[in-house]
């Protein structure tokens, strides 16, 4: 999608205001970082604004979260509701948020389909 000559120009157009504005960005970013006019932005500036941390400390955080959090859960997902795996249908008798009203109708006709079947095989058997 999205090939249209109005969609195409719209783009150009963005991309143009982003080159044309990222002198002013840059400029405005350095004043709130708190340089002025002086340009120049040095390692040393930066950590008085904000901690820097080396990144295999913020692995190893990252790390021994995911593993707290599975010796927490058992590591299994919590369901609430069981779902019938071939029609779809939970106890309450209603179909995921995520299915599509076709697959809602097919799956309906099939299992109104095999409920008939069964009935007319008693009835005349």
């Amino acid at each position: 999608m999205a090939k249209s000559l109005r969609s195409k120009r719209r783009r150009m157009m963005r991309a143009e205001k982003r080159k044309k504005n990222a002198p002013k960005e840059l400029a405005r970013l350095k004043t709130v970082l708190g340089h002025g006019e002086k340009g120049e932005i040095t390692m040393k500036d930066v950590a008085e604004v904000a901690t820097l941390v080396p990144p295999e400390k913020v692995k190893e955080k990252l790390e021994d979260a995911e593993i707290q959090e599975e010796n927490a859960d058992g590591g299994k997902m919590d369901m609430d509701t069981k779902r019938n795996k071939k029609t779809m249908l939970d106890d309450q008798g209603q179909y995921p948020v995520w299915l599509n009203q076709r697959q809602i109708k097919k799956l309906k006709a099939k299992r109104i389909a095999k409920k008939g079947k069964s009935k007319l095989k008693k009835g005349f058997a």
